[in-house]
C-alpha cells in the first residue's frame, strides 16, 4: 500500500519547494491473536476426541489360563457377566477340585457366600493356599493358587448361582465353568502375548506421531489464514 507524505525538496537552484514523497507501507505482521489460540485449542480438542475413545469398564467373558509353573501363583479365572448391572443380586460361588480324569475325586476347596471363605471341611492340603481374586461387583469371581505344586494339576470347576428378588417373583441363574490345569516345571514362552505387546507399542507410537503431525498442520493453517485476513484488512 502506497502513501504520499509532504516534505521540502531542493531544486537545481537551491530553492526549497514543497513536494511529496511516495512511501510504500509494509504489511503489518502481528503475532497470533487470542482468537487464533482459541481456534487452535478447539482444533486440538476435536483431534483428541476422535483419536482417543472414552474408556469404560466393561465385563468381558475371557477363558482362564490353563498352564501354571511350580512355585508360582496361578489365577483360575471365572467370569459371570451380568446383563443388567443396575439390578442387584445375591451371588454364591463354589469352587471344586475334581482331580484328574484317571483319579476323579470331587471336593469343595473354596466358596463365596456373603464373603470369601474356606470351607470348614476343606482338606489341609488346600488351607492357606487359595486367595480370593474377584471383583467388587462379583462379575469376576476368580481365585488364585499360591505356591503351585505339581499335584495341583487337574480339573477345577467354578459354580455360580445368582438369586434375583423382584416384587412379584424370584429368579435364579446358574453357570458352571470347567478349567483343566496343567502344571509345568518351567514356564513356556507365550509368543502371542509378546507379539501383541509389540504391536500395541507400535500402534501407540504411530498414533502419537499422527496426532503431532495434525497439530502442526492445524497450527500452520490457522496462522496463515490469520495473516491473510490481516493483509486484506490493511
Amino acid at each position: 500500500m502506497e502513501m504520499q507524505r509532504p516534505l521540502l525538496v531542493k531544486d537545481i537552484d537551491g530553492c526549497l519547494h514543497l513536494g511529496r514523497l511516495n512511501v510504500r507501507r509494509r504489511p503489518v505482521v502481528r503475532s497470533p491473536s487470542m482468537s487464533t489460540h482459541m481456534r487452535l485449542v478447539l482444533c486440538l480438542l476435536l483431534l483428541f476426541i476422535f483419536a482417543v475413545q472414552e474408556v469404560r469398564l466393561v465385563c468381558v467373558d475371557v477363558p482362564s489360563d490353563t498352564e501354571a509353573t511350580v512355585g508360582g501363583v496361578m489365577k483360575l479365572t471365572c467370569i459371570y457377566c451380568m446383563k443388567r448391572e443396575e439390578i442387584s443380586a445375591k451371588t454364591k460361588v463354589d469352587w471344586f477340585y475334581n482331580g484328574s480324569a484317571s483319579d476323579y475325586r470331587r471336593m469343595l476347596i473354596y466358596q463365596y457366600d456373603h464373603e470369601p471363605q474356606e470351607p470348614e471341611d476343606a482338606e489341609m492340603y488346600w488351607k492357606g493356599r487359595l486367595r480370593w481374586n474377584g471383583s467388587k461387583d462379583l462379575q469376576d469371581i476368580s481365585i488364585s493358587i499360591v505356591n503351585v505344586t505339581a499335584n495341583d494339576s487337574g480339573i477345577y470347576e467354578c459354580e455360580v448361582s445368582r438369586f434375583f428378588e423382584f416384587d412379584s417373583f424370584k429368579h435364579t441363574t446358574n453357570k458352571k465353568i470347567t478349567i483343566e490345569l496343567k502344571v509345568k516345571m518351567q514356564a513356556s514362552v507365550d509368543t502371542t502375548a509378546l507379539y501383541s505387546e509389540i504391536m500395541m507399542y507400535v500402534l501407540l507410537v504411530f498414533l502419537t506421531f499422527w496426532l503431532l503431525v495434525e497439530m502442526i498442520y492445524c497450527y500452520r493453517k490457522i496462522s496463515k489464514s490469520e495473516e491473510l485476513a490481516q493483509d486484506t484488512a490493511y
